[in-house]
């Protein structure tokens, strides 16, 4: 590890689900190509959940970045989140790394699925371990100020 190197030149943005009130629906990031990072992590935000809500993430593979051959991770998936539960404001992360892909499996996205009442909820997955540092944080990152 280098001391001297920003930690945002290691760790990049690579998807993101924007904090917002969600309606019952099931919202993703972009595919995020594991041919670029070594690991990612998924942080998932659950804020106020409505009324008897539920929030459920889960990472999902692909062969390309057009999605094709869409599939569930596996053993990737965070124990749903509850209003009745008090899981309102609380957090769950996923980890992976590139090599528990499925065989020519290349790119990975969160999908979140907030059920039964608006709930406000988001979700940022960091790419870390680049091959090629630094990699490019997503297109909706404003500042990077180190």
């Amino acid at each position: 590890m280098n001391y001297n190197v920003a930690l945002s030149d290691q760790v990049q943005v690579a998807g993101v689900i924007d904090p917002d009130a969600i309606t019952a629906s099931t919202v993703t990031t972009g595919w995020i190509s594991m041919v670029t990072y070594h690991s990612i992590i998924a942080v998932v935000m659950a804020g106020t959940l409505g009324t008897s809500a539920t929030l459920d993430a889960k990472l999902q593979e692909a062969t390309d970045s057009s999605g094709t051959g869409a599939a569930d991770i596996t053993g990737k998936a965070i124990t749903q989140l509850t209003q009745a539960g008090t899981d309102s404001d609380k957090q769950a992360v996923i980890n992976l790394r590139a090599d528990e892909l499925s065989a020519g499996f290349t790119h990975v996205r969160l999908a979140m699925t907030v059920a039964t009442a608006t709930s406000d909820a988001g979700a940022i997955v960091l790419g870390a371990l680049a091959r090629y540092e630094p990699a490019t944080d997503a297109a909706t990152v404003d500042e990077i100020v180190a």
